[in-house]
């Protein structure tokens, strides 16, 4: 069986669809119809398309970003009637959806809250976060109520990719860096690292964090993480790599290469790395066809495939 879970959708309505420009804005409007009617179908066609690559079960979040939505009202809106429609297509369609909740954190304790409803009556299996909220990331003691209700529902939460609050110089000019290029996973593996020393999994040692992008760079850099954190943090506390192979997963979305799938493994161990197709953005086909040729053995390639996201999201 095989199962991805960064597998995204868009409700076809004016103000979602926005909301989701916001995220990728250089993608031309010519080519917007095209990824829009994959990106907003969640019936039939999906899993037909599944099927021809042969990915049984996805798991879909919601792409139209409240995160970025300044007006907490409006962001609570969006997020509830995102959970109430992606409820209704997992309702239709059981044996093949799955769903992450849309979680507006402009106010801590109303998101908790909506995060709640949507694992508990809904049957969400974790919440997917788009980044930071207004430029606040998720180590800042305003998403202590988030992160009770993250661990006290055992439900991962899964970091996806997205722009700085500011745009840093470093980028100025160089358009070719922005995005999903360069600085999506910059801005992303930093956030992961602020959770990390801002001790979140201290605080709350059962929640769960997800990577997409083989783990934006950070399998690749524990030794160094280890060592240089020795300079701020003492060499009595958990090193970086502790928690990173204890509280954090890391999918394979948008990343079909050998090389980094087997130093994750390595790094992280086989029981922390899932497959994901990062759809309508990838190719299930090209990630099914990689993954079947991956040089990693049987129960390896089964623990990606299916099984890390069974035990991990309860499926």
């Amino acid at each position: 069986m095989r199962i991805a879970l960064e597998e995204h959708f868009v409700i076809d309505d004016p103000a979602h669809v926005e909301r989701w420009r916001t995220l990728v804005p250089w993608i031309p409007e010519n080519q917007i119809s095209k990824i829009k009617q994959p990106l907003s179908d969640v019936g039939e066609e999906r899993i037909a398309a599944m099927a021809q690559a042969g990915i049984d079960f996805a798991v879909l979040s919601n792409v139209a970003t409240v995160q970025g939505q300044l007006n907490a009202r409006i962001a609570m809106k969006m997020a509830r009637e995102a959970n109430d429609h992606l409820a209704k297509a997992v309702q239709a369609h059981p044996r093949h959806f799955a769903g992450f909740a849309t979680v507006p954190l402009q106010d801590a304790s109303a998101g908790a809250a909506e995060f709640e409803r949507a694992v508990r009556d809904l049957g969400m299996k974790g919440a997917l976060i788009i980044g930071q909220t207004d430029g606040a990331y998720l180590d800042e003691d305003r998403f202590t109520p988030f992160w009770e209700i993250a661990q006290a529902l055992d439900a991962p939460i899964y970091l996806h990719a997205a722009d700085a609050s500011v745009h840093p110089a470093t980028y100025a000019g160089r358009p070719e860096l922005e995005g999903a290029t360069w600085s999506w996973t910059a801005e992303t593996a930093a956030h992961a690292l602020r959770i990390i020393f801002g001790g979140v999994f201290t605080r709350f040692p059962k929640a769960r964090l997800i990577l997409g992008h083989m783990g934006e760079t950070l399998p690749y850099l524990l030794w160094r993480l280890d060592k240089r954190s020795q300079a701020f943090a003492g060499q009595d506390t958990v090193k970086p790599s502790t928690i990173l192979r204890r509280n954090i997963a890391i999918t394979t979305a948008g990343t079909f290469s050998d090389d980094p799938l087997i130093c994750a493994l390595k790094a992280l161990g086989e029981d922390s790395v899932m497959f994901s197709v990062d759809h309508p953005f990838e190719d299930m086909k090209e990630a099914s066809r990689w993954l079947d040729a991956a040089p990693i053995d049987a129960a390896a390639r089964e623990k990606v495939s299916s099984g890390n996201a069974r035990r991990i999201l309860k499926l």
